[in-house]
């Protein structure tokens, strides 16, 4: 399946292979695997920008593995808009003890996305769909976590979201350095759709140079959710 060799790497830095030993750890010959389909096979099908090949590890594989830290042991994880595989994957590899499902509406990325996880032997399901279908809910609802990464702004990212996870299952979304304005702007349509206690979490320090910025809201039980107003008043 990996059959083109390419030689542009950002490994090469001490401190990347540091960090993929204790992020993969026993499991690091597959993130390396995942690599080189990354900047190959990813490339070739529109997957991956080919700009983004010489830093695949510190912008995509451990920007991403490293959210695994507010992942709780053994949860389920759904991955919205998962593209080529981000976080989903990284998660995956790195956290055997996961289950995840992998959701992408394209059938070209889906496919990749099934390739890739049968090539890896992951304990990952690819479903195909958008996250809002009644199908996807469906299949992939009721899980403990849900992640994304550059797929929406929040507020429609929280609609998509928070009806795949159990009340009390958190959303992890991957932002940048606007993430608090998000959560500002975007608040009281969270509090609408029953996301609570929303806020910015910062991953991955000390083993990562540049660490992760994700916003993190739980999905509100029913009994704390704010009532709705009626019609009358």
């Amino acid at each position: 399946m990996f059959h083109v060799e390419h030689d542009s790497t950002d490994e090469s830095a001490e401190w990347v292979h540091d960090a993929i030993e204790r992020v993969f750890g026993d499991r690091a010959d597959l993130a390396r695997q995942y690599w080189t389909s990354l900047g190959t096979d990813g490339v070739e099908r529109g997957l991956i920008g080919p700009r983004e090949v010489p830093r695949l590890w510190e912008r995509h594989l451990l920007n991403c593995a490293v959210v695994g830290e507010l992942v709780p042991d053994g949860a389920s994880v759904v991955d919205v808009g998962s593209g080529a595989g981000l976080p989903g994957i990284p998660l995956a590899i790195a956290r055997p003890d996961l289950t995840v499902f992998l959701v992408e509406p394209l059938l070209r990325r889906s496919v990749y996305l099934a390739e890739i996880v049968d090539a890896l032997g992951l304990t990952a399901t690819v479903v195909r769909g958008r996250a809002e279908q009644p199908g996807v809910v469906k299949e992939a609802g009721g899980a403990d976590v849900v992640t994304s990464r550059a797929v929406a702004p929040l507020e429609k990212l929280a609609r998509w979201s928070l009806p795949l996870v159990h009340e009390g299952g958190v959303m992890v979304a991957l932002k940048g350095s606007t993430a608090q304005d998000e959560i500002d702007r975007d608040r009281t349509a969270l509090t609408r759709l029953g996301a609570v206690n929303p806020e910015v979490v910062v991953c991955g320090q000390g083993v990562v140079q540049t660490p992760t910025i994700v916003v993190r809201a739980e999905r509100a039980h029913r009994s704390h959710r704010p009532a709705r107003r009626s019609a009358g008043n």
